[in-house]
């Protein structure tokens, strides 16, 4: 998703290939703290060790580590190359659609969440990591804000679809789960 953003939006493809496939390697650093800590940044030091064995030219290396720092949602460091915001709108349309859907249930069952809260209209009230971490939980905190945030042209676009499908997919969800359809 990022190669096929970085064309259309005039990225440097070599930038965003490298950065594409670093920005997530501190990830298991980040899960293992129940997000404690940020993986945006462990990815960013580790990659860093990994580029100095390369022949990059300085400038070149400083743009695939500002795309992987700045890549986060939560993070305080905000993308300002067209490679940074490609990766971070790629990054993030991970996050929705079928996709999202697909990661949020698998991540509220890795972490031992019900399906669903009862009181649905509190869930984004619940604690992160536990029993209420559901993927409506997920969806209201998060992935509901993500089509708003994106930075680039064609991520804004591919997110207004992916959204809506979310939307109509936990509309659905709850008609299914009070029993009226």
């Amino acid at each position: 998703m990022a190669l096929k953003i970085g064309r259309i939006e005039g990225a440097d493809l070599s930038v965003l290939d490298v950065a594409a496939l670093l920005h997530d390697i501190g990830r298991r650093e980040e899960d293992a703290s129940k997000g404690l800590v940020c993986h945006a940044e462990i990815s960013a030091a580790k990659s860093r060790k990994l580029l100095a064995k390369y022949k990059l030219k300085k400038e070149e290396q400083e743009n695939i580590l500002h795309a992987i720092l700045s890549h986060r949602f939560r993070n305080n460091h905000e993308p300002i190359t067209i490679e940074a915001k490609v990766l971070f709108d790629a990054d993030k349309l991970d996050s929705i659609g079928a996709i999202g859907l697909g990661r949020i249930f698998l991540f509220a069952g890795e972490v031992g969440a019900k399906l669903y809260n009862e009181d649905r209209a509190n869930a984004h009230k619940t604690k992160a990591y536990s029993e209420e971490d559901t993927a409506w939980r997920d969806f209201l905190v998060k992935e509901s804000k993500v089509k708003d945030r994106m930075l680039t042209k064609t991520g804004k676009r591919i997110a207004v679809g992916r959204h809506r499908f979310m939307v109509n997919f936990f509309r659905q969800f709850w008609l299914e789960v009070d029993g009226r359809k």
